[in-house]
């Protein structure tokens, strides 16, 4: 009797641990999507597939990689119910680009019979853009009007607070997507003593 009680109390303790290091496992991917690793990809729909993939190519400096397609559904609901967009939608093309270090760029060309037509504001509720670190705001200005692409107030150092160490430049693609080139060279103010530091692509490591 000795020995089985000793035993069941192994067993149970034994169980106990594995809980005890579920819950804790548990707790620990309680406040974020198990497996995340990080930002694959930014996904863009683009008016004209052939000017987009121009840009990004010769403009920005990212790499063409892939492109795949068309994607429709004449008679079912897969288009809504996998990417909420009108049944009827069409993805013409999808093509994957490289951006240096950093995340990959998507880019979409759709036909849809409620597509709207209007590139958000970085006011507008859904409003986004895309920053590319560059080594050198003013060179990247220089070229960008070069190619006469549309630069906004800038280069604008930031000297004080949290993002300060950076300098940026806000600028537009030939069909109104809001872009940003920024750098940071020695840093930013918020890093003493930061317990976590944005990633980087100039020390994509970190």
């Amino acid at each position: 009797m000795g020995r089985t009680s000793g035993t069941r109390k192994s067993v149970l303790a034994a169980a106990l641990c594995t809980i005890i290091a579920a819950l804790s496992f548990g707790t620990a991917r309680a406040d974020g999507m198990p497996g995340m690793r990080g930002h694959d990809h930014t996904g863009i729909t683009v008016p004209d597939m052939d000017q987009a993939v121009d840009f990004f190519r010769n403009i920005i400096g990212c790499k063409w990689v892939m492109s795949f397609g068309p994607f429709s559904d004449d008679k079912g609901t897969f288009m809504q119910d996998t990417l909420n967009v009108n049944p009827r939608a069409v993805i013409v093309q999808i093509t994957m680009m490289r951006c240096g270090a950093g995340s990959n760029i998507e880019l979409f060309k759709y036909t849809s019979p409620d597509q709207a037509n209007a590139t958000p504001k970085n006011s507008d509720i859904g409003g986004y853009h895309i920053a590319f670190y560059v080594d050198d705001v003013q060179a990247a200005k220089d070229f960008l009007d070069s190619k006469g692409i549309k630069t906004l107030k800038g280069p604008l150092p930031v000297t004080q607070g949290p993002a300060g160490g950076e300098t940026i430049l806000y600028f537009l693609s030939p069909w109104g997507l809001q872009l940003e080139a920024i750098s940071y060279p020695k840093g930013m103010g918020y890093e003493k003593g930061a317990q976590t530091i944005l990633w980087s692509p100039k020390d994509p490591t970190k």
